[in-house]
């Protein structure tokens, strides 16, 4: 079974990158304007009624952009980290025309639902980084297998957490929007972005973790399959032990008691 190591790890080192590259397009949108990253949102709305605002609104982690002719992120905001969805200020002194489930405190659940998931993203791609770079050593040991399955379930974890953060922003604002005849449509790239990579978490850290528990059982049963032999191979010689033995009674025993029993 230890042959079949570096193998799964090597497979679980492909799909370590995979969702690497995953969580890279979603965060990096919005930040970079190019191909395909100018395709990738959480959340558009109509928000031509809004004074201030563009026609087609699109929420990313780093700002708000446009729509152009080809569906794609135009006149994109100043780039700020952690962009916070939260109509009532992305749109300053803009009352009319926002739904009321929007109205009220400006650090609500919007604010921190984006923020928190802006900093879950962030921190599953560092372990998911320092888990490509650790999973070389689980191609060759158990040890290398275990640590970087504790990465790959930490990555998991974070992204998975960014995840839960996002989809309930995107979810309760495309309501509310809808609510008030402001046509929403759901980011459908972004979100398989970010679900593609936690399912590419999940098995990767079964599978490190998987290269980790092979040849356990092995050392366990090592003694029972060597036939009792010692660590350099030579088995212990019950037969020589008795004669030492025998040889030092016979030696320590008076001769008289001896002669008195001949």
């Amino acid at each position: 079974m230890a042959a079949a190591r570096p193998g799964i790890a090597f497979v679980s080192l492909f799909l370590m990158a995979g969702a690497i590259l995953l969580l890279f397009l979603v965060i990096l949108s919005g930040a970079v304007n190019g191909n395909p990253l100018n395709q990738i949102y959480f959340l558009q709305a109509d928000t031509s009624g809004i004074q201030g605002a563009l026609p087609q609104s699109r929420w990313t982690l780093w700002n708000i952009c446009g729509v152009d002719d080809n569906g794609r992120n135009a006149n994109c905001g100043a780039v700020k980290p952690a962009f916070p969805f939260n109509p009532q200020s992305n749109f300053p002194g803009v009352t009319k025309g926002i739904d009321e489930g929007f109205l009220g405190s400006k650090h609500g659940k919007f604010f921190y639902l984006s923020r928190f998931t802006f900093a879950f993203y962030l921190i599953g791609l560092f372990f998911a980084v320092c888990s490509l770079f650790t999973g070389l050593a689980a191609m060759f040991s158990r040890i290398g297998g275990a640590i970087t399955g504790l990465f790959s379930l930490l990555a998991l974890t974070f992204a998975a957490a960014a995840a839960a953060c996002m989809t309930a922003w995107v979810v309760i604002a495309h309501k509310y929007f809808n609510r008030n005849n402001q046509t929403a449509t759901y980011g459908t790239k972004a979100l398989g972005l970010t679900w593609g990579a936690i399912a590419c978490l999940f098995l990767t850290t079964v599978l490190f973790f998987a290269t980790a528990a092979i040849g356990g059982q092995n050392n366990s049963t090592y003694t029972k399959r060597t036939g009792g032999k010692s660590f350099f191979g030579r088995k212990r010689s019950t037969k020589s032990t008795k004669s030492r033995g025998s040889f030092i009674d016979t030696e320590s025993t008076p001769r008289g008691v001896k002669d008195e029993y001949s």
